[in-house]
């Protein structure tokens, strides 16, 4: 098979969907794999590298689109995009269907197949495409909302972990999974006051296992939301739901109650966000205040680390890349069930029922057009 991987033109988005490492496991295994020059150089990868391992480098992004039976990216095909994309390709990459109406209908239009890293899963109902930066935005939740409450950046002036004397900032971490662990993980490392909510009871009690007296872990309720939301100083919104909006649980008007110069880092932003008055930010400008709460909602937060993200995530996505390229969609999708669940879109069906649901879209069964 033709692979081709093309350089993100996603604003501030420094990752790249193979690295040579990568390349030289799809050569390995009998396919020609095409990558834009510069492709790499955000993620500290250069041509030469990945000649080296046996790619061949074309000038521009219209040439591998072309020229590829499958593309592997990072993020989802922005509008200049849309008219590369055709019915006979492989697109692997993230799509965030859910929250992307006009990139939806572009995919479905276009007839192409589109694999989503973020609704693989795996034999325990995991999404281990999603896992690795959902770790990476995790941390980085704190890391950048530790800044944000600095007074220069518009928050209260808080250092997170206090000093001898002085209060802990209070973090409060919606949801308890990766991301929320993972927040949980750096929040208690910078010394904050940490509480995380989740609505299954399993969960809290792993986290209360791992973590015992150093967080205080809450069942998700509308109530309990609401009164830690207002004496929070910082508040990160992990909630996932695979493959659907995710839900907006912290409303406008819960922000005229929040302290004056906190902090809302929506890590769920992706999926629409959980908080009403979230909108996706740049890593240039990553910030907004409303209501005196400062926003953080940088919708390609693992970016910023790109090396580290780049090589987080194809470690993760290698296995189906093959999967994909040595048996293509059809069968690689008979073979692996979890797999299966990967793809959103099929010759210009929607097959993705969640994202079907939140869009309003007619879903069609995977199965049933195999």
């Amino acid at each position: 098979m033709h692979v081709g991987c093309v350089k993100e033109i996603k604003k501030y988005e420094f990752r790249v969907g193979l690295t040579p490492d990568n390349v030289r496991e799809y050569v390995g295994h009998g396919h020609a794999v095409f990558i834009q020059s510069n492709a790499g150089e955000g993620a500290s990868f250069s041509d030469d590298d990945y000649k080296a391992a046996g790619a061949i480098i074309l000038e521009d992004a219209k040439s591998v689109w072309a020229q590829s039976e499958m593309i592997i990216k990072v993020k989802e095909p922005l509008p200049e995009e849309y008219p590369l994309m055709r019915s006979d390709q492989i697109l692997y990459t993230y799509l965030h269907l859910a929250a992307n109406h006009q990139l939806t209908e572009a995919l479905l239009a276009s007839g192409a197949k589109g694999v989503a890293y973020e609704t693989i899963t795996d034999d325990n109902a995991g999404l281990p495409l999603l896992k690795p930066m959902s770790e990476v935005a995790g941390r980085l939740s704190v890391q950048n909302g530790a800044k944000c409450l600095e007074k220069p950046m518009g928050g209260m002036g808080l250092l997170l972990g206090g000093v001898p004397g002085v209060a802990k900032a209070k973090v409060i971490i919606i949801g308890g999974g990766v991301v929320g662990t993972n927040a949980c993980k750096m929040a208690i490392g910078l010394g904050a006051e940490v509480t995380i909510l989740d609505k299954s009871l399993p969960r809290l009690t792993y986290l209360d296992d791992i973590f015992g007296s150093q967080i205080q872990t809450m069942y998700s309720t509308t109530a309990n939301i609401e009164r830690l939301l207002y004496e929070a100083d910082m508040v990160i919104c992990g909630v996932l739901i695979p493959g659907a909006a995710a839900p907006r649980l912290i409303k406008k008007t819960h922000l005229k109650k929040m302290k004056t110069g906190s902090v809302i880092v929506d890590v769920a932003v992706d999926q629409g966000g959980c908080c009403e008055t979230t909108k996706a930010t740049y890593h240039d400008d990553p910030t907004f205040v409303v209501d005196g709460v400062v926003h953080y909602c940088v919708a390609n937060m693992p970016g910023a680390v790109s090396n580290t993200s780049t090589v987080a995530l194809t470690n993760a996505t290698l296995q189906y890349g093959l999967m994909l390229a040595d048996n293509g969609v059809e069968d690689a999708v008979q073979k692996d069930k979890n797999l299966f669940a990967g793809v959103n879109t099929y010759k210009g069906k929607l097959t993705c029922k969640a994202a079907a649901d939140s869009l309003s879209i007619e879903y069609t069964s995977l199965s049933v057009l195999l």
